[in-house]
């Protein structure tokens, strides 16, 4: 068939998606939509497993039973076809849903290159790189389609938690005026002609949203100037963040586990055939809270005592020993009371000791999903620490405005989206977890 001989949509509408079709809806008839994904033509048998965002139906096309030019039109369709069919309902019971589809009409909307960049069988999977340079192709695999079930269920449930416990869903500025956060690493752009950045976090505009709407969340991108090539970071992040009124950092402690709970619960109860295909259903579970709570202190005696590794106070965690620590603490838990000395300048110290903070960590095992703590309120105090930092005042101004007008004391925390869908998924790559994904090394497709 050429592309001349694609047809119109015309009126044609789906009125099922594969997930709908069961023995009830025998006889009856449906019109449902996707992409072949595996033809077998014997003889004058056509059979055409057709994919759409949920799981696969299967049309079966028998000489004498449909017309001549229906069953020629089934022959001629290849692997990644797009196509509408108008079918009736037959049980069938070693089919997708017990059921198959008799064809009645084959709308034949667009074709697809006969050799294919990837195995699309589901058998197996092709080597990342040339997976993601034919992502919108390699998206349709059915292991993929399950990670991205799940990460729409997490969002969706994410936003029911917050949103049932009185948080404003927020939207802050992705393009800045300055390096607010004071780090070098983010990405520069012209912003007609004044220098600007790509925000590198929402932390200071959801602080000052949080003295107008209180408790508020934002779940939006970030980007990250980082030349790293693990397997758990990218340039550009998805980020859930969170920032309490009235509050401190165990307020946001309570909150994060109760919304890490619901979530996962909602997960079990949603996704199950999507966590059989990941593998990941056996060993899912749903966490009891409170998580334990270790300070950074305990962490490193742990660390020096059962991994082996000495690590000095003061210094940060690395890789290795995150790695020995997830054989003792595989779960999730955080880490408090990190010394001042790694935290930015909007954590409050600790009043009972100026040398630690009131900042944390989530981790699940040896992955940090997440850091926080309380903010800093008081407008002298905040001043002092950017000085203390070498920070340009200048540079704050705006943000320092907001804290002459009653800015209460406050708390909150960035969660890292991907990574959480990392571990719920089982999967290596961080990269496998964000649709288009951006390193160092990517920018396309």
């Amino acid at each position: 068939m050429s592309e001349n001989s694609l047809e119109a949509l015309g009126e044609m509408r789906k009125t099922h998606f594969s997930k709908d079709l069961s023995p009830d809806l025998v006889g009856q008839e449906v019109i449902i939509g996707g992409w072949v994904t595996r033809t077998r033509k014997l003889g004058g048998l056509v059979f055409i497993v057709l994919q759409d965002k949920f799981s696969t139906v299967q049309v079966t096309a028998k000489k004498g039973v449909v017309s001549d030019e229906i069953f020629e039109k089934a022959k001629s369709v290849g692997n990644q076809w797009c196509l509408l069919v108008k079918g009736e309902v037959k049980a069938f019971k070693n089919g997708p849903h017990g059921v198959e589809l008799v064809p009645r009409e084959i709308c034949i909307l667009n074709q697809a290159i006969e050799q294919l960049p990837l195995d699309m069988t589901g058998k197996a999977m092709s080597d990342l790189d040339t997976r993601l340079n034919n992502r919108s192709l390699d998206l349709r695999h059915p292991r993929n389609q399950a990670i991205f079930r799940i990460q729409s269920v997490m969002l969706n449930e994410i936003r029911k938690y917050l949103v049932k416990n009185n948080y404003t869903e927020i939207m802050t500025p992705k393009i800045i005026g300055s390096a607010t956060e004071g780090g070098t690493e983010l990405f520069p752009i012209k912003y007609f002609d004044k220098d600007a950045y790509l925000s590198q976090s929402a932390q200071l505009y959801k602080e000052r949203l949080c003295s107008v709407y209180e408790n508020v969340f934002e779940i939006a991108p970030c980007y990250r100037a980082e030349k790293s090539f693990t397997n758990r970071h990218l340039c550009e992040i998805y980020q859930l963040d969170m920032e309490l009124a009235f509050a401190d950092y165990k307020d946001v402690l309570v909150a994060m586990e109760g919304l890490v709970q619901s979530v996962l619960q909602a997960i079990k109860v949603q996704c199950e055939e999507d966590l059989k295909i990941l593998d990941q259903w056996e060993n899912f579970e749903v966490p009891q809270i409170p998580f334990p709570r270790y300070t950074y202190s305990e962490v490193l005696k742990i660390i020096d005592e059962k991994c082996g590794i000495k690590i000095e106070f003061g210094e940060d965690i690395s890789t290795e020993a995150y790695r020995k620590l997830d054989e003792i603490l595989p779960g999730y838990y955080f880490i408090t009371k990190w010394p001042m000395s790694v935290k930015p300048f909007y954590i409050h110290f600790d009043p009972e000791n100026p040398e630690l903070s009131d900042g944390f960590d989530l981790q699940k095992g040896w992955l940090e999903l997440s850091s926080g703590g309380t903010r800093v309120h008081e407008k002298d105090l905040l001043i002092k620490n950017l000085e203390k930092q070498g920070l340009n005042l200048d540079a704050f101004k705006s943000h320092l405005q907001a804290f002459d007008y009653g800015m209460p004391p406050h708390a909150g925390m960035g969660f890292g989206i991907a990574r959480w869908l990392q571990i719920i998924t089982g999967v290596d790559q961080i990269k496998e977890c964000v649709f288009y994904p951006r390193t160092p090394d990517r920018l396309d497709p």
